[in-house]
């Protein structure tokens, strides 16, 4: 009776256990969809961005352990912070700050951080990120791009 008693517990206590972490990695899996990742912006506002749209690849980086963003806009660099919610694929960016370089070759700069501004919410599929405001078409569209 002894015996039974220490395995039902002890079975009960592992199925607790690898229960939680089974749905702690799935909420994982979700961020790092998301975060820890170069995004390279290949298009924006329906037009493909291409070497002649930039002096520098556009891009950006969810950073997860402190929701801090940073990236190049195509010629400044820029940094600033993130909020997602997961559940809802919401996302808001704040405290965008850039630096202030002129540029001779004309950006998606000022679009870029205009969507920063404004998008609410996200698409991962695979290796695309999609930058939304409510219902509408996607406002930008980046890459995972991985390095060797």
């Amino acid at each position: 009776m002894k015996h039974s008693f220490k395995t039902i517990s002890l079975l009960s206590l592992s199925i607790l256990f690898f229960s939680c972490n089974s749905t702690k990695k799935v909420k994982d899996d979700k961020t790092n969809a998301v975060t820890e990742k170069y995004w390279k912006l290949i298009e924006i506002r329906g037009q493909k961005v291409t070497a002649d749209n930039f002096a520098k690849e556009p891009y950006l980086i969810l950073k997860s352990t402190d929701n801090r963003v940073n990236g190049n806009g195509g010629c400044n660099s820029f940094s600033g912070e993130y909020e997602l919610q997961k559940e809802s694929n919401r996302i808001a960016f704040f405290k965008i700050a850039s630096t202030r370089m002129a540029c001779i070759k004309p950006t998606v700069e000022e679009a870029f951080f205009q969507v920063l501004e404004t998008a609410d919410n996200y698409v991962v599929n695979n290796d695309t990120l999609q930058l939304n405001k409510a219902r509408m078409a996607p406002i930008a569209k980046f890459v995972a791009v991985y390095l060797k």
